[in-house]
């Protein structure tokens, strides 16, 4: 007896080799500019692990005119959606807001803020780099539920009164259980990297994203955020890029 070989949606078989995101591909799909085995695939085509699909010069083309931003959010702005009065990180994206170190020989066009949609969450009360593209490759490789990208905070905390020199009055066996031994809704928390930057500021290293996950983690030892500020991303740091400012991503960067 043999066993037929399992199938995938052409849209999820795409965007897990990395061609594009599903979007995208039902979109090319729509447009005629896939084929699989040599013909024009129809939406909601079952495809097996041995397809040959092709993708339309046309798809490349349009793929390689999307933007992926790098914005440096300060407090106060939300990073999708307007909520409860508080402005999208979005609205800072505007030429004037441009840093002028920026090496991108790309031009400001209105047409990209079409589609440009936050990778990942960045708390209103926090800052540092937040990740805007259009880009769907670029998403999936930051937020899906298999992503293993680092991202890097510098956390200023106090302990119960203690404001400073934090680090002397904080117990090592908490600080053991931040990187690793937490809970957070119910699942046990990947291991983190969590060392003393200064005395009174934590480098948390993590490689999931959970909602405020950090604040939520030095809440169960007994701490509270009073600063938060995410620097890296991957590969791809803040560095010099000024509050409330944004750049490009260079076409050599990757995360």
């Amino acid at each position: 007896m043999t066993t037929e070989p399992s199938t995938t949606r052409l849209n999820k078989r795409m965007a897990d080799l990395g061609l594009c995101s599903r979007r995208e591909a039902d979109e090319w799909i729509a447009r005629g500019w896939v084929k699989v085995n040599g013909q024009v695939a129809p939406m909601g085509l079952q495809v097996g692990p041995d397809a040959r699909i092709e993708v339309d010069p046309k798809a490349r083309g349009q793929q390689r005119e999307q933007v992926t931003i790098l914005l440096h959010k300060p407090v106060g702005y939300v990073s999708g959606q307007a909520e409860d009065g508080y402005e999208p990180a979005k609205v800072l994206v505007q030429p004037r807001s441009r840093w002028k170190g920026d090496l991108s020989p790309r031009r400001f066009a209105p047409s990209q803020l079409q589609s440009l949609v936050p990778a990942g969450r960045l708390d209103i009360d926090s800052t540092g780099l937040l990740v805007l593209t259009q880009d769907g490759r670029v998403a999936r490789q930051l937020i899906a539920e298999d992503s293993t990208i680092e991202k890097e905070y510098l956390v200023r905390v106090a302990f119960g009164a203690v404001a400073t020199d934090v680090q002397a009055a904080f117990p090592p066996a908490q600080l053991a259980r931040l990187r690793h031994g937490l809970s957070l809704d119910g699942q046990p928390l990947k291991p983190a990297r969590v060392d003393w930057q200064n005395p009174e500021q934590l480098r948390f290293v993590l490689n999931e994203g959970k909602k405020r996950q950090i604040r939520r983690m030095c809440e169960a030892v007994g701490l509270k955020v009073m600063g938060l500020k995410r620097v890296r991303i991957g590969r791809v740091t803040l560095g010099q890029l000024p509050l409330g400012q944004w750049r490009y991503l260079g076409p050599h960067e990757r995360f």
